[in-house]
């Protein structure tokens, strides 16, 4: 059984190559999804956005392309390729793609009491 899909097993990967960007859309290809964690690779076009919203998981932002603008209960950050961002659990946050980029979404859920 494979806890990560989607994607070759036993074999040298570019996370980046992995997901394409597409004009006007906003691109995910979903790696894992379970009750613990979710790790999701994405793409934006230039301009594309996830508005405000927030999780109850803390959510881990990793770079692979791009130049991607997130902002975290007001407060904005811009990152580059190789920076990560957490973005804390219940804290409201929003992506925008000031131009195109490709990053990897991990979010780690609290665990079922």
């Amino acid at each position: 059984m494979s806890y990560i899909k989607n994607m070759e097993h036993e074999k040298v990967l570019m996370l980046a190559n992995e997901v394409t960007v597409q004009k006007g859309q906003v691109v995910s290809k979903t790696l894992a999804q379970n009750p613990h964690v979710s790790v999701t690779l994405f793409a934006f076009d230039k301009g594309e956005e996830i508005s405000s919203h927030d999780s109850s998981g803390d959510a881990m932002v990793f770079i692979l392309e791009g130049t991607g603008q997130f902002t975290v209960d007001g407060t904005e950050y811009v990152l580059n390729p190789g920076e990560s961002l957490i973005m804390p659990a219940k804290k409201p946050h929003a992506v925008f793609a000031k131009e195109a980029f490709k990053m990897l979404l991990t979010v780690v859920f609290p665990s079922a009491v």
